[in-house]
């Protein structure tokens, strides 16, 4: 029996390590579904229950994998749900491939059912590489392309191909005019900036007495080289929310999240340094970082197109950041003189650590949403996965979270889009079945893909050797994060009819799939509710009940933003007494003493 392109394609995927492929059927990949029947399902196909989610789990796969994550859709409507996934990988810098059937080659341009153009709807969010296969011999090329350029350019990439194309059969390239061959692999890769470039940057640094540190996801390979430099410089580390799970926050110097979902210590560490050394992060808030004028930079990162763009560094350094800082650091001063400026670091740091504990213990109606994320962070074992969605739960995440040990955890970063916190935590599984994941997850994400998502998870549970996947629900019937930017941000208060939500019965939804579901109403059954999680033998939805009024502070809030909010709430707010109540609860927590003890 001859071999078809969809049997190539599936087999070009094997050999380049793909174990498993993110999709939902459709009749426009019906020539791929079948090659995958005569695959015997290899490389596996993972069904989700909508193809964005496909993309999402391809995202969350690839990010805690560090390998290519794989989706397939259908033509026309499937291709088009796997754009926002397909979106959170280009802005977050994740290889993904994407592979998307098209109506067959003779109705292409006739207005066909299920016709749309592919090539032009995906040369944006697949930008560096998309191709249509128009022919078997064009077939290796294409894809081989599409998954070096994906793990070369850290980006999606997809291919597009025709249904009749799938069911042709396979002739590879031959050796003749207009013909491309193609080959397997490619070898790792380092990039290091030229001895002059280095001998720049090191004077600055040189030069600083009060350094501070910006660390990003790119850094995530060079964790001993960052606390090198830092204990060499004296320097406190901040870190933006891809880069989270780098550097352990244990260490005294690591001031944790910065912007608007930041720390105190952070927002202090720029506000004060003379000096600043970002390392594989594109934060684009410049209002948090060091003043214009202020303090003297320097940046390192593997892309020359995203260096420089963000504060005026002097020098930018283009390469690998651990090959960069191993040829950096000798080039340093060892005698530095004093150390007041990292103590004074620390001493933010633990300070904010007490005023974190305060606002997670104050009374609220009926659970203070920060003490749900408090509670979990000593019970979390040292190698657990976290997801956090977008909205307050990410506020939680970012300030509650200690990462340590071989802790991992990720989000929707730059494009910040609501829904990726449980199709990135099955991404996750699927990538390491013997670790423990945990979902934070807003009612307002949960509702609007995270209940049909524990579908997908009830579905593969037994794939997984440590079946614990834990969905933390925050349930406080409103869309909070945007509710609070319109206050803060618009000066209005809440409108309601956008921002209200049905009180839905997330953990019952869960034990009518078999799953394990709690319910969570009370702050003395919060702890008890994450052991349950935690000794659950498979998949297990959280579900707590949090006050809505518990704002999420800036870090750099004064008493005059916090009155102005006031204002705006005594608008026209239904709860307002109750949330100004709460709002200036959280925040006289930084003016107390800073050991409670």
């Amino acid at each position: 029996m001859s071999s078809k392109v969809s049997d190539h394609i599936l087999e070009r995927l094997r050999s380049w390590g793909v174990e498993q492929v993110f999709g939902y059927p459709g009749d426009g990949i019906n020539g791929l579904l079948a090659a995958w029947g005569r695959a015997d399902d290899q490389p596996r196909f993972i069904q989700s229950r909508h193809e964005e989610m496909s993309a999402f789990e391809a995202v969350g796969y690839a990010k805690f994998s560090g390998r290519i994550g794989v989706c397939a859709a259908t033509s026309g409507p499937g291709a088009i749900h796997l754009l926002n996934g397909l979106y959170d990988a280009k802005l977050d810098h994740v290889p993904v491939l994407a592979i998307v059937g098209q109506t067959n080659r003779t109705a292409i341009g006739g207005s066909y059912q299920q016709e749309v153009d592919l090539h032009t709807l995906y040369k944006d969010v697949a930008s560096e590489f998309v191709e249509t296969v128009m022919v078997p011999e064009q077939l290796p090329n294409v894809l081989d392309r599409a998954i070096r350029t994906a793990y070369a350019r850290r980006c999606p990439t997809a291919i597009i191909v025709p249904a009749d194309v799938q069911e042709l059969d396979y002739s590879p390239p031959t050796h003749e005019f207009k013909m491309v061959p193609s080959s397997l692999g490619m070898s790792d890769y380092t990039a290091t900036p030229t001895d002059e470039a280095l001998r720049r940057a090191a004077d600055v640094l040189n030069a600083g007495d009060k350094p501070a540190i910006l660390i990003g996801q790119g850094a995530a390979g060079a964790v001993a080289e960052v606390r090198e430099i830092a204990e060499l410089l004296g320097a406190g580390v901040a870190k933006a929310l891809l880069g989270k799970d780098v550097l352990s926050d244990e260490l005294p110097y690591v001031t944790g999240p910065i912007g608007l979902l930041g720390s105190r210590p952070s927002y202090e560490l720029m506000r004060d340094c003379d000096t600043l050394l970002t390392i594989g992060s594109s934060f684009p808030y410049t209002q948090f970082m060091p003043e214009f004028g202020k303090a003297r930079g320097v940046q390192i990162d593997i892309d020359p197109h995203m260096v420089g763009m963000r504060y005026p560094y002097e020098v930018n350094l283009i390469g690998d950041a651990r090959a960069t800082l191993r040829r950096l650091i000798p080039l340093l001063e060892t005698d530095r003189g004093g150390r007041e400026w990292q103590n004074t670091v620390c001493a933010n740091v633990k300070r904010w650590h007490d005023t974190m504990e305060r606002r997670a213990g104050l009374s609220a109606d009926p659970i203070n949403p920060e003490y749900v994320a408090r509670a979990l962070d000593p019970l979390l074992p040292e190698n657990a996965i976290l997801t956090s969605d977008s909205g307050s739960v990410a506020n939680w995440y970012a300030r509650h979270i200690t990462m340590r040990g071989d802790m991992r955890g990720s989000l929707s970063g730059t494009l910040a889009t609501m829904g990726p916190g449980v199709p990135y935590a099955i991404g996750a599984k699927f990538a390491h079945p013997d670790r423990p994941v945990f979902a934070l997850v807003g009612d307002g994400a949960m509702q609007m893909n995270g209940l049909a998502e524990m579908i997908t998870a009830a579905k593969y549970r037994d794939r997984w050797s440590d079946p614990r996947l834990v969905v933390g629900v925050w349930n406080n019937r409103d869309l909070n994060q945007v509710t609070w930017e319109m206050r803060a941000m618009e000066g209005a208060p809440s409108f309601v009819p956008s921002q209200e939500l049905p009180d839905v019965q997330y953990a019952a939804f869960a034990r009518t799939l078999g799953l394990t579901g709690v319910r969570v109403e009370k702050p003395e059954e919060v702890e008890a509710g994450w052991r349950a999680a935690l000794e659950a033998d498979g998949p297990a939805v959280i579900e707590f009940v949090t006050d809505p009024a518990v704002p999420p502070i800036p870090p750099h809030a004064s008493w005059e933003q916090m009155e102005a909010t006031a204002k705006s709430i005594l608008k026209g707010d239904e709860d307002r007494g109750s949330m100004i109540k709460q709002g200036l609860k959280a925040k006289v927590q930084e003016f107390l003493p800073g050991d409670k003890h």
